[in-house]
């Protein structure tokens, strides 16, 4: 599909998905990544505003091009895969993104789940800038449940403390289900996500209380005062502060990367990648007894909507893929036309 129309009332137009990526990988490599490492970071990014996860689409596209001009990651890093154990993949990203590395690894890590029934990969040397779903939906589209963490730049206070030591440090997890998509969700381990506070700054909204903190630990609504030498907070007070200091464990700890107050972008301006790691964990449910694993997520969702529950983690993203594959993916006219300008 071709762009359309502006929507009307609104500054959009609609874009075919494929186009997108196609859009989006002239961009990269036109700013310095290689082919193969643009054609990852293009379908992510065009995936993720394709299911409205806007806060890492199009919007993201500044930060990996001021990134990349910077010199901060090396678009056109080669990861090094090492086979460690029967049940555990290591890649060194190179200094490089971590969805090439992820890429890179992939059929050595399904592969040993598939034998040993789970298996781990442990990225270090990486920077991730995207949303976490897309690194775990495709191993549940293949009947496997995933788990990942990443760690991130420090931005978030721990619970109990004055100042900012944590990444956001998400969590994403999918498992298969027998009538539908994949159960999927991914959550950062902050009150609210660092991009969503950047949107909300750039559209001048307010953040709702309890999410952040000015540059004199003072609570604050605007985003602009957590931008501008604030920080987040933990969501859920000491319970997400433990959950965001297991993200540092596991993705910075046990995979050789850095823990998120452990890297210094300062000769690098324009840098906005955190050079950190990332941890996965793929199981094989079809080594367990009796009835599949899909039927019995299934049944556990068949109970969720009984007692009242309307909406599953995802369904919203599911329903906007299932419209912009329709209908072409609706983003903003002014973007577009950016993307465009840098494409050439």
């Amino acid at each position: 599909m071709s762009a359309q129309s502006p929507i009307v009332d609104s500054p959009h137009t609609l874009i075919g998905f494929t186009e997108l990526v196609a859009l989006l990988h002239r961009v990269f490599v036109q700013h310095g990544t290689s082919p193969e490492v643009a054609a990852i970071l293009a379908h992510n990014c065009a995936s993720a505003e394709r299911d409205g996860a806007h806060s890492h689409g199009i919007f993201r596209i500044p930060g990996y091009l001021s990134t990349l001009a910077s010199g901060w990651v090396d678009g056109k890093a080669i990861p090094v895969v090492t086979d460690v154990a029967s049940g555990f993949v290591r890649v060194d990203a190179g200094n490089g993104f971590a969805q090439p590395a992820l890429a890179a690894a992939r059929p050595l890590l399904v592969s040993k789940a598939r034998s040993a029934g789970i298996a781990l990969l442990a990225i270090h040397n990486s920077h991730h800038f995207a949303a976490l779903w897309p690194d775990v939906e495709p191993f549940a589209e293949e009947g496997l449940v995933a788990l990942s963490v990443v760690n991130s730049m420090t931005c978030v206070v721990p619970h109990g403390a004055d100042r900012p030591l944590f990444g956001t440090n998400p969590i994403a997890f999918a498992a298969p289900r027998a009538d539908g998509p994949p159960i999927v969700f991914d959550l950062a381990t902050s009150a609210i996500a660092h991009g969503d506070v950047q949107i909300a700054a750039r559209k001048g909204e307010r953040l709702p209380p309890g999410m952040g903190v000015d540059s004199l630990g003072q609570p604050t609504t605007d985003p602009k005062a957590v931008l501008e030498g604030g920080a987040l907070l933990p969501f859920g007070g000491h319970k997400g502060s433990a959950l965001s200091m297991m993200v540092e464990l596991l993705a910075a700890a046990l995979t050789g990367g850095h823990f998120s107050f452990e890297f210094n972008w300062a000769e690098h301006p324009g840098a906005r990648t955190p050079w950190t790691g990332q941890l996965l964990i793929v199981i094989d449910p079809s080594k367990t007894a009796g009835q599949s694993f899909a039927e019995r997520s299934q049944e556990l969702v068949r109970q969720m909507h009984a007692v009242g529950l309307r909406r599953l983690p995802g369904d919203r993203r599911h329903r906007t893929r299932a419209k912009s594959l329709g209908q072409g993916v609706e983003v903003e006219l002014q973007a577009l036309n950016q993307l465009r300008d840098w494409a050439n």
